[in-house]
């Protein structure tokens, strides 16, 4: 079979994924930029400070200088009152008696130090018990045992049994937050209308700003960039038609206004943070004419964070600013250790910051004992999962790597685990994932062994929880790692209980999460913990593709069943005419595999072979209808995002005056009606992005010449491994896709986990 290249398509999201905010990683300078920007400089210079005057307080021995201070007080009055008596005594004499004086105070104040310090005689309790053993230290005894003896932790509670969503389920945003008033959404339109911006705006500004939101674009009319979809020049135009004359490229509110979506924008391109030379030129390019006073005042306000992190060099064996034995040389060390300036929101820098200590309590907190229990499992299992198993034993966080058949293994992982009557749970990126991981389990596993991340987060699904918030588990499984993104991953392992163990598993070739971060990544790069990787290959001719692609290598595979047909075209036109061809005619003719069973992937929304195009050309030959439920109809194959990064294939059942009645995954959904141009579409061809987690017995894998640009390794071996039996190429980029297999890797994403983790967890875990 031949592996020529195919053309991909320009897709729609490209410029909001990829912001003018992320530029090429630069290296902040540490006293340029550090000072300014660093809360952690100025904590440090604060503890410098207090240690310096606790240092000072201490030699200055306020008692001796009291007795000093009364002693010269009363030789004083001695002198003045007594003015006769001391007239009478000789100038040998009076110096005699001052020397006596003196004496006597030196030794009065050598057996006041040599007396029991008298400080904390009236503490109580705890605090005069601590005084008690700090003082029999001092004196040579030995503490009482019970005085350092941390109090025995309350046992947990049984969890209680989960509570169930009840069917139908009314899911997405409008379920869980109200909307906002109508006298607030009309204000709000009244000063859109003013400014000259689209009256539509109205309710999503009002949502996204909150109470108040009218007056909040009075006073400050750049704040309109915290509507979803609105650009600068879009709220500059705005700002002008608002505030006339004062309006003005250097206002302080644009500055701010414009640093924020920057961050937003990063954000949706998966960054947690930026580092500050990034963020400054990306906003000399959006024409902020003082970039550095703009991230300050930004950070004045509260509505960004600055972090400064140590990176490998000189002086990298202690943390920057922390003087070692000799200051002076602990002081040039820090100076000479690199450092890198970073911004960040806050949401996102704390989920990091979170995550990072929840998976040091995870290492930290599992007892030596519990490996004994797996002995008998480990012993009897098979080559392929003794090692996971075995690593699994003997820590709490373990990372484990591979494909599609290598999730037999952590399938026997979770076996094993119950068998010992643990609970254990694994957790999928998507309902398919979770069907096609409870099918390796078989039926010895029992009712809710495994489930999706999304409903383990929610409490729809898995185990209850304590009354500390915690999951009711012995051992948590996390499939689809690379899905992950930080606030997830941060709610999951916060959960967990202390002694629990946690295995994040999953195909690191695979694009990752839609949302910020890198997690699976980072964990594979701060080598905190074991990584297991498995040796079991993809079968077939899909899988021998697939492993190739992961390697960098477009190769030919044998496919002596068809199993990968390769379908050359000329134009955008074309491709769409042969993928309708292949869904709805050749695959079920030659495979058996019907329309229902098929996905096309295609690199975007938008082109002329994007999912729009393709999903309306697919409905007029699959499911025609008029579109009279907001462009849909009863039986439309759709693809539904509840959240922003999570898509949910389903099917229309009907429409009334709730919203859009969908079927997904076997839970009814209803959307509203005001959610289904936002929410919804056709899902007879998704993006590589919405299929992954998922796998179809036929896919069609579309690549028109107008989204060459779009293509890389991750998203080629992505789409390609989406097939199970059948994999079609509709191919227009010509040698655009051995390039991108070649020379195109994934995307870097700016974050801060893996320096947060080295400074909690031994290299190696």
């Amino acid at each position: 079979m031949s592996t020529e290249p195919v053309p991909p398509e320009s897709t729609e999201n490209a410029g909001a994924a990829t912001p003018d905010a992320v530029g090429e990683p630069g290296t902040a300078d540490a006293t340029a930029t550090a000072e300014p920007t660093s809360d952690v400089t100025a904590a440090r210079g604060a503890q410098s400070e207090a240690e310096a005057g606790a240092d000072a307080a201490a030699d200055a021995e306020p008692a001796d200088q009291g007795d000093a201070a009364k002693d010269a007080s009363e030789g004083d009055g001695e002198a003045t009152g007594d003015g006769g008596a001391a007239a009478q005594l000789s100038e040998a004499e009076a110096e005699l008696a001052a020397q006596k004086l003196e004496r006597e105070r030196i030794e009065r104040r050598k057996a006041e130090k040599a007396e029991p310090i008298a400080s904390g005689a009236k503490l109580s309790g705890k605090a005069a018990d601590l005084l008690a053993a700090v003082r029999a230290v001092e004196g040579g005894a030995k503490p009482p045992a019970t005085v350092f003896d941390e109090p025995a932790p309350a046992p947990r509670r049984p969890a209680p049994e989960p509570v169930r969503r009840p069917q139908p389920v009314t899911d997405g945003p409008s379920a869980h937050a109200a909307p906002p008033a109508a006298d607030a959404v009309e204000e709000v339109r009244r000063v859109l209308a003013a400014g000259g911006a689209p009256e539509p705006l109205a309710p999503q500004a009002a949502v996204a700003l909150g109470e108040g939101a009218g007056e909040v674009l009075r006073e400050d009319p750049w704040q309109l960039l915290r509507v979803p979809g609105v650009r600068p020049e879009q709220a500059d135009g705005f700002a002008r038609a608002l505030l006339g004359p004062e309006c003005s490229p250097d206002d302080e509110r644009r500055g701010r206004a414009v640093t924020v979506w920057l961050l937003e924008q990063a954000a949706l391109a998966g960054h947690t943070a930026l580092e500050l030379p990034a963020l400054t030129a990306a906003l000399g390019r959006q024409a902020v004419p003082d970039a550095d006073a703009a991230v300050q005042s930004t950070l004045a306000e509260g509505e960004a964070l600055a972090f400064q992190d140590a990176l490998d060099g000189p002086g990298a064996g202690q943390p920057a600013g922390d003087p070692g034995e000799d200051g002076e040389e602990g002081d040039e060390d820090a100076e000479a250790r690199p450092v890198r300036v970073l911004v960040g929101l806050e949401r996102y820098a704390l989920a990091e910051e979170s995550l990072a200590d929840a998976l040091a309590r995870v290492v930290n907190s599992l007892s030596k004992e519990s490996a004994t229990r797996w002995e008998q499992v480990t012993a009897a299992a098979s080559a392929g999962p003794a090692e996971l198993l075995r690593a699994v034993a003997g820590h709490g966080l373990v990372l484990h790597t591979g494909g599609e058949a290598a999730r037999a293994e952590p399938a026997a992982l979770l076996t094993a685990a119950r068998s010992l009557g643990l609970r254990a749970v694994a957790a999928c990126h998507t309902p398919d994932g979770r069907e096609r991981f409870e099918a390796l389990l078989g039926e010895g596993a029992g009712d809710g062994a495994v489930v999706t991340v999304a409903g383990l987060i929610a409490g729809a699904e898995g185990p209850g929880r304590d009354a500390d918030g915690a999951f009711a588990l012995d051992l948590l499984v996390l499939l689809d790692a690379p899905q992950l993104d930080v606030e997830s991953a941060a709610m999951l392992a916060e959960a967990l209980p202390d002694g629990a163990r946690l295995v994040f598993s999953g195909d690191p070739a695979v694009l990752g999460s839609a949302g910020p971060g890198r997690v699976f990544a980072d964990l594979l790069a701060a080598r905190v913990c074991p990584q297991v990787a498995s040796r079991t290959p993809d079968p077939g001719p899909i899988g021998e593709l697939a492993s190739g692609v992961g390697i960098g290598e477009l190769n030919q595979v044998d496919a002596p069943g068809k199993e990968i047909v390769i379908v050359p075209v000329r134009d955008a036109g074309e491709a769409v005419h042969r993928t309708v061809q292949l869904v709805a005619d050749s695959v079920p003719r030659a495979f058996g595999i019907s329309p229902e069973e098929t996905v096309a992937i295609t690199p975007g929304h938008g082109g002329a072979a994007g999912t729009r195009a393709l999903n309306a050309a697919l409905k007029e030959r699959l499911n025609p209808g008029p579109g009279r439920f907001g462009g849909f109809d009863p039986g439309d194959r759709i693809a539904y995002a509840p959240a922003p990064g999570r898509t949910v294939q389903g099917r229309v059942v009907t429409a009334d005056a709730e919203g859009l009645h969908l079927s997904c995954a076997g839970a009814s959904v209803v959307v509203p009606r005001e959610r289904v141009e936002q929410a919804v579409r056709h899902g007879w061809a998704l993006t590589a992005h919405q299929a992954v987690g998922s796998r179809w017995p036929a896919a069609v894998v579309v690549l028109p010449g107008d989204a060459a640009q779009a293509l890389s390794r991750p998203w080629v071996y992505t789409a390609f491994g989406r097939a199970e039996r059948h994999l079609s190429v509709v191919h227009g980029v010509e040698q655009a896709l051995p390039r991108a297999v070649a020379e195109i890797p994934a995307k870097p994403r700016t974050t801060r986990l893996p320096v947060l983790l080295r400074a909690q967890v031994p290299a190696g875990g």
